[in-house]
């Protein structure tokens, strides 16, 4: 049997119960949450890249909330049971030095709102500094992760001088 790919990308997700459907992404700070129902043998992931937004004073996690909705609409439509649904978490490196830790909220709120929906998480790999690879069988639940050897990125100003006899003033 052919093996068919479906990789998504940042604010994506996709779901099957095809036994030879593979779903891969490519994730740094961002989180992948792999569910799968293994009674009704289908499954889906997405890919979030803030699952946690912050204005002014306001924290707003409805974006995360609704990709995992979304994923979990998906899989109830796939004839999924919201009841017999298990998780597997992936991602929230902290990929650039000296910037906010982004991955680290990432993964804190997959971990909270899986325990809030009562939702198995069967086991996560989170944290650290490099990427991961991932390819997530839905209809078995199989994960295959794979790390990245690519070191840590660190910023760098980079400044250039305006040409000379330029008249433009930025501000």
């Amino acid at each position: 049997m052919t093996e068919i790919r479906m990789h998504i990308t940042q604010g994506q997700h996709a779901a099957s119960g095809e036994a030879n459907v593979v779903i891969t992404t490519l994730l740094g700070s961002c989180v992948a949450c792999c569910l799968w129902d293994p009674n009704a043998r289908v499954g889906g992931m997405n890919h979030m890249l803030l699952t946690v937004r912050q204005d002014a004073n306001l924290t707003d996690n409805l974006v995360g909330v609704n990709a995992m909705e979304v994923l979990i609409n998906a899989l109830i439509k796939s004839g999924a049971q919201r009841s017999s649904l298990r998780a597997k978490a992936f991602g929230g490196a902290r990929m650039v030095d000296g910037l906010s830790d982004i991955g680290e909220a990432n993964a804190q709120f997959t971990l909270d709102f899986l325990a809030s929906e009562g939702i198995t998480c069967e086991g996560h790999s989170f944290g650290g500094t490099n990427a991961r690879n991932i390819r997530f069988w839905p209809a078995t639940g199989r994960v295959l992760q794979r790390m990245s050897t690519d070191r840590v990125i660190e910023p760098k100003a980079i400044v250039h001088a305006p040409p000379e006899g330029n008249d433009l003033e930025l501000f």
